[in-house]
């Protein structure tokens, strides 16, 4: 069946508390892409972020980001008021995520609703609550958070001994003086899940999937690589010996230097990848279809000397291959995994056959088709059906950024291409558009700023860079009721149109 959707991480959408949120604005979204004609709507990872704010390096693989939790439901709870929410300052710029006020002023907030909500609870109900409500791995995090705010928001590898090897009589010890902190971060992700299920519940009313996101590694500074160190390659003191990231490509001449710890594959196998299980499982509630990132990691893995300054210097593993999508698809069951493979960048021969041998569809992304001569497989005539389209994904510059930086020679075959001579300045952006909904692709997904017709300003991530990722929100008068009426109207030109 062939689908359209639209690309916008959660925290872009309009909200009067600086950040996008589980909000009203979320569902007048969801109506936004019912009339338009979609039927998904993909997003970035929804985990806990740290430094960087980036949402592809999370406190945890099982949690979820307060920023989103709705101040607007909280009210309604009488757990906060309005005038405490109005009273913050959260920033003025409403295209702009200003993330030291979001932390500065978001957490008071959320403390305040926590020792509301907790009145009349003792300690033991509010953990008996979180334990029906909440994953063992999700609990955990709550733990970890606590005591890292207990040393100062350090990472767990520079915390006291004791506790940073998870002996049994520090974790006894912490648990028992932290109590109410770890109630704070349980408070967050009840409020968080109960928000989330709601929309979720909203948008399959609406005939919406929700097309998550999730990176292939977690961070090093997460409550999974303290709470399971065996499942990573670390040393005795439970220090990597070596990092993930990805060799110069042409986003960095340098490569990119993630930091993440790397799986120990073996021990993975040994228990049945048991630990993926439970993470797809968590997934697979969480969302509709998951974007898996990295996919080639599965097939062979960058690995690079812990405290390398850049990623110029690693070199390749094996990953585990096949196997733990035979694992997955005997553990779950069906015809087919939700899973869309992130295939980006080159694919090596071994990469290829994986993906084959899988059935889950890759990715196409148009901006990646005019930048190797002219016969890029990224071109749509190219393109089989088990795939999914894109113009840019959240890792590009906007359609119309990306064509204003290409020299003569790229625009001239742009045009060409997709037979844009008739296009008025400044609308090349449709004709993108409508290469990728008239491909033969099952699915086209497309950044809301491509459908806008925005500039690089209202970029989302330009990888190996920090300080100006993952900022940029949509306006709630961006979507128009002309723009929503044109994507309908290409959404049914093209056999897209959800029933």
């Amino acid at each position: 069946m062939r689908e359209c959707g639209m690309l916008l991480p959660v925290a872009s959408l309009p909200s009067r508390y600086g950040i996008g949120a589980f909000s009203k604005e979320a569902y007048d979204f969801i109506d936004t892409l019912k009339a338009a004609g979609q039927s998904c709507w993909q997003i970035l990872p929804l985990g806990p972020t740290g430094f960087g704010d980036s949402p592809y390096q999370s406190f945890s693989a099982f949690a979820g980001n307060p920023y989103f939790i709705d101040l607007e439901k909280l009210t309604e709870e009488g757990l906060l008021t309005r005038e405490e929410c109005l009273d913050t300052d959260f920033g003025s710029d409403e295209r702009d995520i200003d993330y030291k006020k979001i932390y500065d002023g978001r957490f008071p907030l959320l403390r305040k609703a926590y020792e509301r909500w907790k009145e009349g609870r003792t300690p033991e109900l509010v953990h008996e609550l979180a334990g029906r409500k909440l994953g063992d791995e999700t609990r955990e995090y709550c733990f970890y958070m606590a005591v890292k705010s207990h040393f100062d928001s350090c990472s767990w590898n520079l915390w006291d001994e004791g506790i940073r090897l998870r002996k049994p009589e520090a974790l006894e010890a912490y648990r028992a003086m932290l109590t109410d902190e770890i109630g704070f971060y349980e408070f967050q992700q009840i409020k968080f899940e109960e928000q989330w299920k709601a929309l979720k519940g909203y948008a399959h009313e609406q005939g919406i999937r929700i097309i998550g996101d999730i990176p292939i590694y977690v961070a090093f500074d997460s409550a999974d690589s303290w709470s399971r160190p065996e499942l990573f390659q670390f040393d005795e003191n439970n220090m990597p010996g070596a990092v993930a990231g990805c060799p110069p490509d042409g986003f960095s001449a340098t490569g990119q230097l993630w930091g993440n710890p790397l799986y120990n594959w073996e021990y993975h196998r040994k228990t049945g990848f048991a630990w993926w299980m439970r993470r797809m499982e968590y997934c697979f509630c969480m969302y509709d279809l998951v974007r898996v990132d990295h996919f080639r990691g599965f097939d062979e893995y960058y690995a690079i000397p812990y405290g390398d300054p850049t990623a110029e210097f690693g070199h390749w593993e094996r990953g585990p291959g096949i196997e733990i999508f035979r694992q997955m698809q005997a553990y779950f069951g069906g015809d087919r995994l939700p899973i869309i493979a992130e295939d980006l960048g080159f694919l090596t021969p071994t990469v290829r056959q994986l993906l084959k041998d899988t059935g889950f569809p890759g990715m196409k992304v148009l901006e990646f088709a005019f930048d190797a001569g002219e016969d890029s497989d990224y071109l749509p005539h190219k393109y089989g059906t088990n795939c999914v389209v894109y113009t840019g994904t959240h890792d590009n510059d906007t359609a119309e950024g990306w064509y204003a930086s290409l020299d003569e020679h790229g625009r001239k075959f742009v045009r060409e291409y997709i037979g844009a001579g008739y296009t008025p300045e400044g609308e090349l952006h449709w004709d993108l558009v409508r290469a990728a909904l008239g491909s033969v692709a099952d699915l086209a997904v497309i950044p809301v700023q491509d459908y806008l017709g925005l500039g690089t300003s209202a970029r989302i991530n330009e990888p190996s860079t920090l300080g100006k990722n993952w900022r940029w929100r949509m306006s709630g008068e961006d979507l128009n009721e002309e723009t929503v009426k044109r994507c309908r109207r290409l959404a049914g030109i093209y056999g897209r149109l959800r029933a």
